[in-house]
């Protein structure tokens, strides 16, 4: 008798509980649902002088970021910034490019060394070829040595699937943390790949990715060069806050590696978490990022995917407050 009470009991007090739970859940449906992209919006940035010489000297003050065209607080700033690169190294192994190739290895080489000589002990490069397919060659590493051995094998074939190969390793590069990089060697323009420049672009963008093109010329003059698939390069590089490179082989090719070298180690980190964003039917955000310098000039990329709002929805805002989310991770110095 008293084990059957007491089972009533607990059954009543369940019930109890459920009823609580039901009868609250109501009330908060009937509250607006707020919705929030949670991640804080990371901005990486090159500042340059009207000479083109590079500039790490600003502060945060220095430093307006518009999301949507909103002001936005600046709650993370590193000049000079250490978070660990992750460079995809991109190698264009089409027909066109096979009596070049020998020299374009030598120069990733040169270029593999010098990024590892400094820098954070946790920046990696990984391998990617394309022609009429994409060969990851080698997954992020750090050993020169191992990094270099496939390209030695490198043959030219017909076909470039150019956009395939960004929205592949732009794929892999969404996983890594810290600065993405992708620096893309090749000669022209796409031929065969089954994605188009905008998916490409919103690939490298999703994996907040600044794409560094060095579209070999072979020779000196602008006869034969591929004018569209430079355009396309030059896009792509501008969407996400890099920029293109157009040297010949050889000692040009050199100071092209050097330069991007030169770029990744004066950048500017910036994060803000969206307050009072407004959001449109398109998922992308755009950023403006500005210093207070008009004789200055910033590369960043020019925004990210976010919430949007639905066809018909109201007008949402995003707000976020940063004390409900965890502190940025800090990167690590190595071992």
């Amino acid at each position: 008798m008293g084990q059957n009470s007491s089972r009533q009991a607990t059954i009543q007090t369940v019930s109890c509980a459920l009823s609580v739970a039901l009868l609250l859940g109501v009330a908060w449906a009937q509250e607006p649902i707020m919705r929030v992209n949670v991640r804080l919006v990371r901005v990486v940035a090159t500042v340059k002088d009207a000479a083109g010489a590079l500039v790490g000297s600003l502060d945060k003050a220095d430093f307006t970021i518009r999301d949507n065209g909103v002001p936005q607080e600046i709650k993370v700033f590193e000049r000079r910034t250490e978070q660990p690169l992750s460079v995809a190294l991109l190698i264009d192994n089409s027909g066109s490019t096979a009596k070049d190739l020998k020299y374009e290895v030598d120069s990733v080489g040169r270029f593999l060394r010098a990024l590892f000589r400094e820098g954070n002990l946790d920046d990696a490069v990984g391998i990617y070829s394309f022609n009429y397919q994409i060969v990851v060659q080698h997954d992020f590493a750090r050993n020169v040595a191992a990094l270099e051995r496939p390209l030695k094998t490198l043959k030219g074939e017909a076909g470039t699937a150019l956009y395939d190969a960004i929205y592949l390793a732009s794929g892999e590069l969404q996983h890594r943390q810290g600065r993405r990089v992708m620096v893309i060697v090749t000669d022209g323009g796409d031929t065969v790949s089954s994605k188009d420049f905008h998916a490409a672009l919103e690939s490298a963008q999703l994996a907040d990715c600044s794409i560094y093109p060095i579209l070999v010329v072979p020779i000196e003059n602008d006869a034969g060069r591929n004018v569209g698939g430079e355009n396309a390069l030059t896009g792509l590089a501008r969407g996400t806050g890099g920029r293109v490179f157009a040297p010949t082989l050889g000692a040009a090719m050199d100071r092209a590696f050097d330069q991007i070298i030169r770029e990744l180690r004066t950048q500017y980190f910036l994060g803000y978490y969206p307050q009072n964003v407004p959001l449109s039917k398109d998922r992308f955000h755009r950023l403006d990022l500005q210093v207070s310098r008009p004789d200055l000039q910033v590369l960043a990329r020019s925004g990210y995917y976010g919430d949007s709002r639905p066809e018909g929805g109201p007008d949402d805002r995003i707000s976020i407050s940063p004390q409900a989310l965890p502190p940025p991770a800090k990167p690590a110095r190595g071992r």
